[in-house]
């Protein structure tokens, strides 16, 4: 075996070439079949859009469905004035049928407002101004029947019951009197067969029918935050991106003194976040009710109901603490790496100085995914309300039917075998499906409204990616700085990068997309599994989530590496991932040194912004800022804190990843430059002094 003919493990290093001079102008289009691929996908991805937009009813979760399928208070239509349902029969709600097929078996109809009152058919019947009242409960105008026929034809309720509108139902207004509950301050009510019963018989009916609805209520009740606050949640962005701008401004002019000062800071403001959560911890220490454990309380709609529990203030303590240990130990034992790390981030800094326009990419990249996130979201909702009205057999009576649960048509059920064989069932309105083929495939569409999602964000992810290592490698390989530097490079690599390499942003988005999706399956999989004993199952599924999300980490690192060789060179997908593969594993010691430690520097800032702003939001929306009036009143306060945090992070997340982006690119540049350099007067490395200095190198003077 010849050693000398071998080929080295990783690849031939660069070899030095003196008509090399940043990213290839004369290159072609690579990847082409993915490119064909991705626009058929995308074809498709628009004629989902149109087939569901013209199937789909988003009227289906905006307004209450009666028995007949008619949405309550819809403009426009008879029911325009008739916003609330009312039921014939409240007690029907306590069958748990109502926890499987989210519906009461009873017959339900649109009314213009609640009974405000209490009262049985047999009682007004024979008094015209109660009859009149009471027949705004009806399904139609009765006139000469009986009661017996009212009741059997299911005509009008058999007793009305004092009821308050909630989420647009009506539910009967339970309270307290000393210890009994009332309904319609009376602790009985009249059933309209049975006489008199207990008010407390109300609770199971009206506890059911309140889980159906309950996420929902919650959801108006966040949407009502938001219509409250959105203001405030704006200037709360707004300061963020203004910080997140200082930030940015102050590393370009002091790189070195802004770390320092965002690690110290990140360390102040953790440490007075322990100190507050203690301040409360100790606060509540006598306080009633307030040593409960979480696991004694459960799982309350009201997230407030937690900060008065001594065991939420410690559980901050202890996890604000290990962050605080963490950072402090890696700044201990990174300390040497930090001034490297430092002085890539000032040529980062140097970098985007020179090509200002890269701080403002982000907002075409927000842009970009804010259709992709609107057009999945009105897509997916169109899908989930495309379905038909389904009608099913509910028996009232007290004979067993064999028809119940059984779909029927309600046109010409009173003429039907299945009414003759059950005299007292009805068809009432049940849920939202279909049986026809498009219904059948509907998963199948939802499921490629989702990948296509992850599709297409990840690609528009790619592309900002691409675009700035292409620009950002024009500035390192530019000999003279900065008058070889291209005029517009980020235009410049924009316009490659869609010209020539659209094909490999779609191969990469692609294989990150796969995976993502796989990840979502085995989250469903692992919700549907808790519930289970099998114990090995639970233990399979747990290391294929691991082994995923760390694929999921590893591909990312890799699509992030191999467009910056893309953005440079001009290649395909698997020969840019090779080659920049190859180079990280030839630098692996700087790789895992110096690259990792500035993102981790590069996190600080984000987690310093998120902190401030986090912070202020937290004391301006709980009212415990002195001096403030002006906080709205707000269901959950935390609603807005959440969306400002989350908000803010991506904000620094979106101009924090020009330097983390440039970083990266600057940072596979200098590993090249090691490789075709030598430092001599021919072949002079092209980085910075500064980092020549902390890695003992330097150019030779020019002859």
């Amino acid at each position: 075996m010849n050693i000398e003919n071998e080929e080295p493990k990783y690849g031939e290093p660069r070899k030095y070439d003196p008509n090399f001079k940043g990213p290839i102008q004369n290159r072609g289009c690579t990847d082409i079949i993915c490119c064909i691929l991705f626009i058929i996908a995308i074809v498709g991805y628009v004629a989902v859009g149109i087939l569901a937009w013209s199937q789909g009813d988003p009227r289906k979760v905006i307004y209450p469905t009666s028995s007949r399928g008619e949405f309550c208070g819809q403009v426009g239509t008879p029911l325009e004035n008739k916003p609330f349902l009312f039921y014939f029969n409240i007690l029907k709600c306590a069958n748990p049928v109502v926890l499987v097929q989210f519906q009461c078996p009873t017959t339900q109809l649109c009314v213009e407002k609640c009974p405000d009152r209490s009262m049985s058919l047999l009682s007004v019947r024979n008094n015209e101004k109660d009859w009149a009242y009471y027949k705004t409960f009806c399904k139609e105008d009765v006139k000469t029947q009986t009661v017996q026929e009212i009741l059997k034809n299911q005509l009008c309720p058999a007793v009305l019951i004092a009821s308050k509108p909630f989420t647009r139902r009506c539910f009967p207004a339970l309270g307290l009197k000393g210890n009994e509950i009332t309904v319609g301050n009376q602790t009985t009510f009249d059933d309209g067969v049975n006489q008199n019963r207990k008010a407390s018989d109300l609770l199971p009916a009206v506890k059911n029918a309140t889980i159906v609805i309950e996420t929902r209520m919650v959801v108006m009740k966040i949407f009502e935050d938001y219509t409250q606050s959105w203001y405030w949640i704006v200037i709360g962005l707004v300061i963020a991106t203004v910080l997140s701008l200082i930030f940015i401004v102050l590393l370009r002019f002091l790189a070195g003194i802004m770390v320092w000062i965002m690690i110290i800071l990140v360390v102040l403001v953790i440490g007075y976040g322990i100190i507050h959560c203690s301040i409360e911890y100790v606060h509540l220490k006598n306080a009633p009710g307030a040593n409960i454990t979480l696991r004694e309380l459960g799982f309350q709609m009201d997230l407030s109901v937690y900060l008065h529990i001594r065991q939420t203030w410690l559980a901050f303590i202890i996890i604000l603490a290990i962050v605080e240990l963490v950072i402090i130990l890696l700044l201990i034992f990174l300390r040497n790496r930090i001034r490297i790390a430092i002085a890539l981030i000032k040529e980062a800094s140097r970098a985007i100085g020179h090509v200002m326009s890269s701080l403002f990419y982000p907002l075409f990249t927000f842009a970009l995914l804010a259709v992709v996130i609107a057009y999945w979201t009105i897509t997916a909702v169109f899908l989930s309300t495309s379905n038909e009205p389904v009608y099913r057999v509910f028996n009232e009576g007290s004979k067993a039917c064999f028809h119940s649960n059984t779909t029927c048509h309600p046109e010409n059920y009173t003429d039907s075998d299945m009414k003759k064989d059950c005299p007292e069932s009805q068809c009432l309105f049940a849920f939202y499906g279909g049986e026809s083929h498009y219904h059948k495939y509907l998963i199948f569409l939802q499921f490629y409204n989702v990948f296509l999602f992850f599709w297409c964000a990840n690609f528009v992810t790619a592309l900002g990616q691409m675009t700035l290592a292409g620009a950002f490698a024009s500035y390192y390989w530019a000999f003279n700085k900065p008058d070889d530097i291209p005029a517009c490079p980020v235009f410049a690599s924009l316009g490659r990068a869609l010209r020539y390499h659209t094909g490999t942003l779609a191969f990469g988005s692609l294989i990150l997309s796969i995976i993502q999706v796989i990840r979502v399956l085995l989250e469903y999989l692992d919700h549907k599994l808790k519930g289970a004993e099998n114990k090995f199952a639970k233990f399979l599924l747990c290391c294929l989530k691991c082994c995923f999300w760390c694929l999921e980490k590893f591909i990312k690192f890799l699509n992030r590496n191999a467009y910056i060789m893309c953005a440079i060179y001009g290649k395909n997908f698997c020969t840019s991932a090779r080659d920049a593969f190859f180079l990280l594993m030839r630098n692996v010691i700087r790789v895992a040194v110096l690259d990792k430690v500035t993102d981790f520097l590069l996190f600080l800032g984000k987690l310093l912004v998120v902190g401030i702003v986090g912070v202020m939001s937290f004391f301006f929306f709980s009212g415990t800022a002195k001096g403030v009036d002006v906080a709205p009143n707000l269901h959950y306060y935390w609603v807005p804190i959440l969306t400002i945090v989350v908000g803010s992070y991506l904000i620094a997340h979106g101009f924090f990843s020009v330097y983390a982006m440039c970083v990266d690119t600057l940072f596979l540049c200098f590993c090249e430059d090691l490789e075709r350099n030598d430092g001599s007067a021919e072949r002079r490395y092209l980085m910075p002094d500064s980092l020549l200095k902390i890695l003992n190198k330097n150019n030779q003077p020019k002859k």
